[in-house]
């Protein structure tokens, strides 16, 4: 994952006087849109969740970076598909990384033996003016949504950076140096890495307390990332 981080960390907002009946009109709404949330909350359907996730900057001299998404899980009760949302402010996801993040929740999904046929999911990236592009998050995002979707928590001092093939592999990505240094300057203890990295890439050092651990297959990602010894 690249992303592009300008300087905008600009957030403003406007508010519009209306006239009595249209704010009633309006709050009516709003408790109709929160209604369903609230049912899906309180039946353990509705999940949410702060991720981190690693990528570099897009500069001559790139740097790495931690970034956290927040990531909404519900489970339906009707098998109409998979539902992937992303909003598109404060920050937004390219088309690419959007497409490629569906492709590893199925990805995923497949290679655990279930079905995300009833999953909606949404995606906010909470960064004014912050684009994410590339693959690199996609297996952190897909094993974070197969977290919820079990009903399990996820682990805050862990992180993934790869890609899902479409036999169930972790996928290899580029610029792992700065990105572990990323993750240890944020007090990631545990990186899971592909065990196939890219051949341009140099060697790199583990930094002092940090576990990095090399993973092959999404079912070994998910024992690691859950610390279960099975997936159940």
């Amino acid at each position: 994952m690249t992303q592009a981080m300008p300087n905008a960390r600009r957030c403003g907002s406007r508010v519009a006087h209306q006239l009595a009946m249209t704010g009633w009109i309006a709050i009516i709404l709003v408790g109709l849109c929160i209604l369903p949330i609230a049912e899906a909350r309180a039946q353990g359907r509705f999940h949410e969740a702060i991720i981190p996730v690693l990528g570099i900057t897009m500069e001559k001299d790139p740097t790495g970076q931690v970034v956290y998404l927040v990531l909404s899980f519900e489970k339906r009760g009707d098998d109409g598909g998979l539902a992937v949302l992303f909003k598109s402010t404060p920050g937004r996801f390219s088309r690419m990384t959007q497409t490629a993040i569906e492709e590893a929740i199925y990805r995923t999904a497949h290679a655990l033996g279930v079905s995300p046929h009833s999953w909606t999911v949404m995606l906010s990236l909470p960064y004014p003016g912050v684009t994410i592009y590339g693959e690199s998050c996609t297996a952190m995002v897909a094993l974070s949504v197969a977290v919820l979707a079990r009903g399990g928590d996820i682990p805050a001092d862990r992180v993934i950076t790869g890609t899902v093939t479409p036999d169930g592999h972790i996928g290899p990505v580029g610029a792992v140096p700065l990105k572990l240094a990323a993750a240890n300057e944020a007090q990631l203890r545990q990186v899971l890495v592909p065990d196939e990295q890219d051949g341009t890439e140099a060697d790199w050092e583990t930094p002092f307390l940090m576990q990095v651990s090399p993973i092959g297959s999404v079912a070994q990602a998910y024992r690691a990332f859950t610390d279960l010894q099975s997936i159940p």
